[in-house]
């Protein structure tokens, strides 16, 4: 099962290979998606395997390593569609909508055009997608995205310097608060704890299990422990390590190992 990002959309899905293909990550690949065949980029080292993978039966296939022919025509299809784009905007405008449009792709085979934006609330586009699809002559689909997917479908770099989790290897979005921050003794300020997005950072979520598990059995920065050399106040915590450094009442700093 291979994680295969769908055309430059960022939406990622789980797909069944055959060993044959021998596929690696960063290929594009055609694939079975809705009516037809679509491409898509190989996001996942081969054989990656998951709860949602599983979940979803049957897979749909990887058809083939994508053709030089094929390549070129993804490429054309993203220049090509540069002059939907800026007809939507100005079609936008025409119509006064309070919409932004962040995105537009062609599927492979030209016969829909997929524009992506986002809003602050609900858009009636109805008249929007008609006087499109009188120019285009083909189907189109407008479809509502949040500030996070916007941050994946452009990418980038997060605070680590590492390229945006979301846009890398993420298939869905998980629920971030403000209590796995805390669990993981990060300053509490909005601006050091979230992404480019401007929501908290996705890794915040898929790194609360392991603090949690590391954090068993280690007192809590400001606490007040028993060490063999008298009793103190943990003034800090590194759960990596497992251990604490402890200030006693004589104000001397000791470090204090836990198992």
């Amino acid at each position: 099962m291979i994680l295969v990002r769908l055309r430059d959309s960022g939406q990622t899905y789980f797909y069944n290979a055959q060993d044959s293909l021998g596929l690696k990550e960063g290929d594009y690949v055609i694939i079975e998606h809705d009516r037809g065949l679509d491409y898509g980029q190989i996001i996942s080292p081969k054989g990656a395997v998951s709860s949602q993978a599983k979940a979803k039966e049957p897979l749909k296939k990887i058809v083939r390593l994508a053709t030089a022919s094929e390549l070129k025509q993804i490429e054309e299809n993203r220049l090509k569609v540069k002059g939907a784009f800026n007809t939507c905007l100005k079609k936008i405008e025409e119509h006064k909508l309070d919409m932004k449009l962040v995105h537009a792709e062609y599927s492979f085979d030209r016969s829909k055009i997929i524009f992506y934006f986002t809003a602050q609330g609900r858009v009636d586009f109805r008249s929007l997608v008609k006087d499109i699809a009188k120019i285009f002559k083909v189907r189109i689909e407008l479809r509502q995205i949040g500030v996070r997917d916007e941050a994946r479908l452009f990418g980038g770099f997060g605070p680590c310097g590492r390229e945006l989790c979301c846009a890398k290897f993420l298939k869905d979005f998980e629920p971030v608060t403000i209590k796995m921050a805390k669990e993981e003794g990060l300053p509490l300020n909005p601006p050091k704890i979230s992404g480019i997005c401007g929501r908290l950072m996705c890794c915040l979520s898929f790194e609360y299990e392991t603090y949690k598990t590391l954090s068993k059995g280690l007192p809590r920065e400001g606490e007040r422990v028993h060490t063999p050399e008298g009793k103190g106040k943990v003034i800090s915590v590194n759960v990596f390590k497992r251990t604490v450094c402890v200030q006693l009442e004589d104000d001397k700093q000791i470090e204090v190992k836990y198992k």
